[in-house]
């Protein structure tokens, strides 16, 4: 019999692809399924961005690219970012990486190890966690509270820093919870973490574009005084409905890059080639189809969070950002919410996330993307209404 070594024996996995597989399953034995559960745009990628890509593939764009990516991409990220943050960003340490995970994979890589800690948001992205243990550090999670409104609190996560800290990941606006962390909060964590100049940040900033009710995105890119250890992460997937052409970047300090360029030659080579040039028209082109996606998405924020509301037994605070909601789930009677979101697939169909799938901190909520039309997201709603109503009685 093979074996492993221990550090794979660690690795979680992203329980919102099970899910998508269990009601995929279900869907091809004929059963009406309806998803809430995938964090994916159900909208095409924009036809300017599909013509670049073949425009690319026919001008004969098919060999290796630079492991970093194509300088004009690298460059397209920095005009983006001062464009829209006023952000002054060196190309040359812009790194175009094959979806959001690896540039995870690589942050925590750089700092993973029996001894250290990594302190993460809870609940929060699960790769965060995974791939913390993969490395052998211990995972510190950084309490994500509905009392804050799902915003991290400043003084609470520099009272987890110890001399064994070496990276703190944020994720504003965040996955599952659809909470943003304001300015001024996001102030006092930079001022604080003058006192520990040995902490590096990676600040996931993938859902920056979607952010309601008049609040802005705060970049971390904004505070020079932790450029030099600050590594942030965004991309192409969500923004403009590009998951599957698998496109992100990261932007790290000087001391760091040459480092995952080594890492990138190990483990990727490289970006594919025309999947760079469709980045490049997606960020220099019109943006028309991006602010359609966010008022839609918007839209549906307020029909689940009514909806929602008007369940039995659930409270649902209104996200700020990203495309999902976190209702608390605690006066359902349901004592397990991973049970809970089970039973709505194989019962009545509807795919959402278990709380726990996110971390410790997750127990009492379930997550759902408001990613799939308005017309599904109300049908959800009535099927939760009835399972809620007849489990409620029996």
């Amino acid at each position: 019999m093979l074996t492993t070594v221990d550090a794979f024996d660690r690795i979680g996995e992203e329980n919102a692809f099970a899910v998508l597989a269990r009601a995929t399953a279900l869907a091809d034995q004929g059963r009406d399924i309806i998803n809430l559960g995938i964090g994916q745009p159900d909208f095409r990628t924009p036809e300017h961005i599909v013509e670049a890509a073949v425009r690319a593939l026919k001008d004969g764009h098919h060999g290796y690219t630079p492991s970093v990516g194509i300088l004009p991409l690298r460059e397209a990220v920095a005009r983006d970012l001062h464009r829209r943050y006023g952000a002054s960003v060196d190309p040359g340490l812009v790194m175009i990486m094959p979806g959001g995970k690896v540039t995870m994979y690589a942050a925590i890589r750089l700092f993973g190890e029996p001894g250290a800690e990594i302190l993460y948001p809870d609940p929060g992205f699960p790769i965060y966690r995974s791939m913390i243990e993969h490395t052998g550090a211990t995972p510190v999670p950084v309490p994500i509270r509905e009392a804050n409104g799902f915003a991290f609190s400043a003084e609470e996560t520099l009272g987890l820093i110890t001399p064994r800290t070496r990276l703190l990941i944020i994720n504003s606006p965040a996955n599952p919870t659809g909470g943003v962390t304001p300015k001024a909060e996001i102030d006092k964590l930079v001022a604080g973490l003058a006192a520990y100049p040995h902490v590096a940040l990676m600040s996931d900033e993938i859902y920056d574009h979607f952010v309601f009710d008049g609040e802005r995105h705060q970049t971390l890119l904004a505070y020079p005084e932790i450029r030099d250890r600050l590594i942030l992460l965004n991309g192409w997937s969500k923004t403009y409905a590009m998951t599957g052409w698998r496109l992100g970047y990261s932007i790290w300090p000087k001391s760091l890059y040459e480092s995952v360029r080594k890492l990138s030659v190990n483990a990727w080579s490289c970006v594919n080639a025309a999947t760079q040039f469709a980045g490049i028209a997606a960020l220099d082109g019109p943006q028309d189809a991006v602010a359609a996606m966010v008022a839609e998405f918007d839209r549906r924020r307020h029909i689940v969070v009514e909806g929602l509301n008007a369940l039995p037994g659930i409270s649902c605070a209104t996200p700020k950002g990203a495309f999902y909601a976190f209702p608390n789930v605690a006066g359902t009677g349901w004592g397990s919410a991973k049970a809970l979101a089970s039973a709505l697939l194989e019962e009545v169909g509807v795919a959402v996330i278990g709380g726990p799938d996110f971390g410790v901190h997750g127990e009492g909520y379930i997550r759902l993307s408001y990613a799939n039309s308005a017309e599904n997201i109300r049908k959800a709603l009535e099927r939760m209404d009835g399972f809620l109503r007849q489990s409620k009685a029996a």
